[in-house]
C-alpha cells in the first residue's frame, strides 16, 4: 500500500513539473505581450473581476474538500457503491451551489457600476468579461464535479494534463487574438470557449479511468441524510475557505481600492512570479495529501509523525530554497522581463517573500490537519480574516500597497505559525505542541544561517542577473543550488527528519536502477 502511495505521488508530481515548466514560460511571455497589446488597465481589470468572483466561489463551502475527506476510506476498502453514493450526494449539493451562485452573480453586476465607476472601458466590455468568467466558474458545479474521485484517489495527474493542456492552448490562442487584433471581447470569449472545451474532455476522461462510476443527482438527494459527516465537514471547511480568499484572493481587489487599476495590474506581475513558485512547491508536495489521507486511515501512530517529520523538513528546505533566491533576483527579472518603469518598492519584495515562506511551511500542517479531519475550529479562519482585513485596511489608507500585503503577513503569524500546530499536536498527534515549536525554530535558525552565508558568498561572484536573461537564469540555477546544497547538509546533520528524507530518496532512486529492476 504504501508503495502505491509513493508511486502515485511520484507520478502526479512529475506530471505536474512538467506542465508547471510549459505554463511558467508561457505565462510569463503571455503577461508581457497582454500588457503591451491590451494594456495596463485591461488586465488589472481582468485580475479585479476574477476576484470578486472568487468570492462568490466560497458559496462552494469546502465541499469537495469535505468529499475527498469521506471517500478515504471507501477508496481504500475499494468500495464502489459508496463511492458511487458519495458522488452522487456531491453532484447534488454542487447542484444547489451553481444556483446559488448563479443567483448572487446576478445580484452582483447590478452594482458593477459602483465598484468601476470610471475604469475607462465601456460597460459592454465590463459586462461581458464578468459574465463569461462566472459561466466559466459555474461549470465547475454542474458538469465536472466528479474529478473530486480524482483527487481522493490520488490521481490529479489526469486532472492535471487535461486541464493545463487546455489552460497552455488558450493561452496560445489569447497572445495570438491580443497581437493581431488587440480585442478585448475576443480575448474574454476565449478564455469561456476553452472552460466549455475542457469540461467535456476532463468527463470523458473520467468515464474512461471509473466505468463504474455512476452518479446520480436525484440519488444523490435521496443519500443526502444518509453522509451527515459531509455537512458536518462541510459547514466547518466553508470557515476555512473564507480565511484562504481573504488572505489570498481579496488583494488585488484591495489594491485597486486603496491605489489604483494600474497598480493592481503591477502588483499582479510581482504576485504572477510569487504565486507560481507558489504553484511550483504545490505541484511537487501537493500530490502528497490524499498519500496523507491514507497514512492516516491506516492509524500506525509511529509512521504517521515520522513522515510528518520528513515533510516538514522538506518544506523548510524548500521554502528557503526557493525564497532565498527570489528576494535576491526578483527586481532583476522584473527589469529583464518587463522595464524597470514596472518596479515597486522593496519592501512589497520583502513582504511577499515572507508570505510565501509561511504558505510554504504551512502546508505539511495543512495536509495533517486535513488528514485527521480537524476542520472544527471555525473561529480560526475567522479571526484569520478579521485579522488581516482590519490590517489591510488601516495600513492601505496609511501605507498603499505596503500596508495592504502587511494585513495577510499579520493574520498568517497569529493563525497559521501559532493556532494550528497547536491544534494538530493537541487533537491529532496527541503530543505537546511545544516540539513543534522547537522544531520550527531550530530549523528556520538552520536556514536563515545558510541565507546570511550565501548572502556572503554571493558578494563575491562577478555575475550579473540584470545583464541578460541568461545571466539571470545562470545566477538563479546556481543561487538555488548553492543554498540548497548549504541548506541539505545542514539539516541532513542537524535534523531527523531531512535525515530520513534522503534515505527514503536513496530508496526510491535504487528501486528504479535498472540492474535492480532485471533482480
Amino acid at each position: 500500500m504504501e508503495e502505491s502511495r509513493v508511486k502515485k505521488s511520484l507520478l502526479n508530481a512529475r506530471v505536474n513539473l512538467i506542465f508547471y515548466v510549459l505554463i511558467l514560460l508561457i505565462s510569463f511571455f503571455s503577461r508581457k505581450i497582454f500588457l503591451n497589446c491590451l494594456g495596463a488597465d485591461f488586465v488589472g481589470l481582468t485580475g479585479t473581476l476574477m476576484s470578486l468572483l472568487n468570492f462568490l466561489n466560497l458559496a462552494e463551502l469546502g465541499i469537495s474538500t469535505a468529499i475527498g475527506y469521506v471517500l478515504y476510506k471507501p477508496i481504500f476498502e475499494h468500495d464502489e457503491t459508496r463511492i458511487n453514493e458519495i458522488i452522487s450526494v456531491l453532484g447534488y449539493m454542487y447542484r444547489w451551489i451553481g444556483r446559488l451562485i448563479i443567483a448572487a452573480g446576478v445580484a452582483l453586476s447590478c452594482f458593477l457600476p459602483v465598484i468601476f465607476p470610471s475604469t475607462g472601458f465601456s460597460y459592454g466590455i465590463i459586462y461581458f468579461a464578468y459574465y463569461s468568467f462566472l459561466a466559466s466558474s459555474l461549470i465547475g458545479y454542474f458538469a465536472n464535479y466528479r474529478q473530486t474521485l480524482l483527487g481522493a484517489d490520488q490521481r490529479n495527474y489526469v486532472v492535471a494534463f487535461y486541464f493545463q493542456t487546455a489552460s497552455i492552448i488558450k493561452i496560445i490562442c489569447q497572445m495570438l487574438s491580443a497581437w493581431y487584433t488587440g480585442s478585448y471581447y475576443l480575448w474574454i470569449g476565449i478564455e469561456l470557449f476553452f472552460g466549455i472545451i475542457y469540461s467535456f474532455i476532463l468527463n470523458w476522461k473520467i468515464n474512461q479511468v471509473y466505468p463504474w462510476l455512476k452518479s446520480n443527482v436525484a440519488l444523490g438527494k435521496e443519500l443526502f441524510k444518509k453522509y451527515p459527516e459531509v455537512t458536518k465537514y462541510t459547514k466547518q471547511l466553508f470557515m476555512h475557505r473564507l480565511g484562504s480568499f481573504f488572505q489570498f484572493q481579496m488583494t488585488p481587489f484591495l489594491v485597486y481600492a486603496f491605489v489604483s487599476l494600474q497598480m493592481a495590474a503591477y502588483f499582479g506581475n510581482y504576485s504572477t512570479i510569487v504565486d507560481k513558485l507558489h504553484l511550483l512547491v504545490n505541484n511537487l508536495l501537493g500530490s502528497t495529501e490524499a498519500s496523507v489521507g491514507n497514512l492516516i486511515a491506516e492509524g500506525n501512530e509511529g509512521k504517521i509523525r515520522k513522515v510528518f517529520s520528513e515533510l516538514f523538513s522538506l518544506r523548510m528546505l524548500i521554502a528557503g530554497t526557493v525564497c532565498f533566491p527570489l528576494y535576491q533576483l526578483l527586481e532583476p527579472f522584473i527589469t529583464l522581463w518587463l522595464g524597470a518603469e514596472y518596479i515597486l518598492p522593496r519592501e512589497i519584495m520583502l513582504l511577499l517573500v515572507i508570505r510565501l515562506f509561511i504558505t510554504i511551511t504551512r502546508g505539511v500542517v495543512d495536509q495533517f490537519l486535513y488528514g485527521y479531519g480537524l476542520f472544527w475550529d471555525v473561529w480560526a479562519p475567522l479571526a484569520e480574516s478579521v485579522i488581516n482585513i482590519s490590517v489591510a485596511i488601516i495600513g492601505g489608507y496609511l501605507w498603499g500597497l505596503p500596508g495592504v500585503l502587511l494585513g495577510g503577513v499579520s493574520s498568517l503569524i497569529l493563525i497559521v505559525g501559532i493556532w494550528k500546530p497547536f491544534m494538530l499536536y493537541n487533537w491529532g498527534f496527541r503530543k505537546n505542541v511545544m516540539s513543534y515549536w522547537f522544531q520550527f525554530g531550530y530549523q528556520l535558525a538552520l536556514v536563515s544561517i545558510s541565507a546570511v552565508f550565501m548572502d556572503w558568498i554571493w558578494k563575491f561572484v562577478p555575475l550579473q542577473p540584470s545583464a541578460s536573461f541568461f545571466s539571470w537564469f545562470l545566477c538563479a540555477f546556481l543561487m538555488a543550488v548553492s543554498y540548497g546544497g548549504v541548506t541539505v547538509l545542514l539539516m541532513y546533520c542537524g535534523t531527523q527528519g531531512m535525515r530520513g528524507m534522503a534515505h527514503r530518496a536513496v530508496a526510491i532512486v535504487e528501486t528504479r536502477l535498472p540492474w535492480r529492476k532485471k533482480n
